[in-house]
């Protein structure tokens, strides 16, 4: 059994974060991952994927805000080999390999127990992410046995699924841009539409998350928001990284001949139940995104950006085909089922009373009710970019200064300069891109 101040559980962006500020305090620490460095990104994700926030957004702590292609989108294995190649920088003392099985108190101080052995610490830093575990509804086991079912963690590419139409559950990030894939290929695809977040790629000629950021919107805390736990459950936003800088949403998926339908209520073999709910869903989306469009366009009129940025943009309209009470997925040529419906958290080796009735972990700030046990990456964890790549930085800072004054270490202060590693906002500027990548900026 090893003995150290503090366990790290979790090698992604925000365990590295924690262990960057841990590093340059001086502290002793160890960070736990059951694979690699970023495993997640490396073995959870679809080929095609890239991050959706663009470069300028995605520095970690230490890291200088002037990153290489500022306005791309790097793919989820150049990320993956980013978060390698940072973890080296500081010599962060990651364990490869190392599946946590048990994590319980043990005196005043917490045992962590491993596949090859264990360790005692003070804190545990829990950075096991909010993508944890696919949300699969309980009615995909009423599918009939014939019926290919798949998850986005086991999605790789269209050509690994069988040959024939797709019904792609979901509508956020990873179901439309699963969508528009299997459509691109060739496949018929259908796309049961819940509740989800339709943005612009760009508007007004800069990408969202600069008007995200511009406008504070993604410094907003939870303290901020009326209901917490429905800020933390929002669905994420319909948006696709790629160097031409399109738009993805329920239009421009109608346009390349995706079919539209409800949201799925009940399964019976190959039949699948609908709601008829498309068009109140999509007004919903819509009424929303007018809504922050007007915000961008008070704060372009209020801080005089009028000759800097563009004019706005037309955005599509999106018209719901008629209702269809149900799918027949055998007449339909419907052969696979992908279930893009989120994620959730699971802790089966936590043996901590932190847990609240909904299984997510009770924190405030990454700080939980018990001394010494804390969390990294969760969901609007203080602030709305929390678990983004460029947001886990301050809350790891938090989380390290807290730790730190707890143990009789330095200053709240001494841990909190360690924010100016926070991506800087660029100034308002015109898209500019390569000749030839369609750009529907240029």
């Amino acid at each position: 059994m090893h003995a150290v101040e503090t366990v790290v559980i979790g090698g992604g962006q925000a365990g590295l974060a924690a262990s960057l500020h841990l590093t340059a305090a001086g502290r002793p620490h160890v960070v736990l991952d059951r694979g690699r460095v970023g495993e997640r990104w490396r073995s959870e994700t679809w080929s095609s994927l890239r991050l959706l926030s663009p470069n300028w957004c995605n520095t970690l702590p230490g890291e200088p805000a002037d990153r290489p292609d500022p306005d791309g989108f790097p793919s989820a294995a150049a990320f993956s080999a980013h978060l390698e190649a940072y973890a080296r920088s500081f010599g962060a003392p990651v364990r490869e390999g190392t599946e946590v099985r048990l994590v319980r108190p043990f005196g005043d101080r917490f045992e962590v127990l491993t596949g090859d052995g264990g360790w005692r610490a003070e804190h545990v830093v829990l950075a096991t992410g909010w993508c944890d575990r696919p949300a699969v509804p309980d009615l995909a086991r009423d599918l009939a046995g014939d019926v290919h079912q798949v998850a986005p963690k086991d999605y790789r590419d269209p050509a690994g699924l069988p040959p024939g139409g797709v019904l792609v559950v979901g509508a956020s990030a990873t179901g439309v841009q699963i969508a528009h894939e299997l459509r691109a290929s060739g496949r018929d695809v259908t796309l049961a539409v819940g509740g989800h977040s339709r943005l612009p790629r760009r508007y007004r000629g800069m990408d969202i998350f600069w008007w995200l950021a511009a406008t504070g919107l993604l410094d907003r805390t939870i303290d901020e928001v009326p209901d917490p736990r429905l800020a933390r459950t929002e669905p994420s936003l319909q948006l696709l990284g790629r160097p031409d800088h399109r738009s993805l949403d329920l239009a421009t998926l109608q346009a390349d001949g995706v079919r539209l339908v409800g949201r799925v209520t009940a399964i019976d073999g190959h039949r699948v139940r609908l709601a008829a709910d498309l068009p109140s869903t999509v007004a919903t989306a819509d009424r929303k995104m007018a809504a922050l469009l007007d915000r961008i366009d008070a704060h372009v009129d209020a801080h005089g950006l009028r000759g800097e940025v563009l004019d706005p943009e037309p955005v599509a309209t999106i018209r719901p085909p008629a209702h269809a009470d149900a799918i027949d997925l055998r007449a339909g040529g419907i052969v696979t089922v992908v279930w893009a419906t989120g994620h959730r958290r699971a802790y089966p080796w936590l043996r901590v009373s932190v847990l609240d009735d909904h299984g997510e972990l009770r924190q405030r700030r990454g700080v939980t009710p018990v001394p010494g046990l804390y969390v990294l990456g969760q969901r609007f964890q203080h602030h709305r970019n929390s678990n983004f790549v460029g947001g886990v930085g301050r809350d790891a800072a938090f989380v390290v200064g807290h730790l730190l004054a707890a143990s009789g270490g330095p200053s709240w202060e001494f841990a909190t300069t360690w924010r100016s590693s926070a991506p800087a906002r660029p100034a308002p500027r015109r898209h500019s891109c390569s000749p030839g990548t369609g750009c529907v900026s240029c």
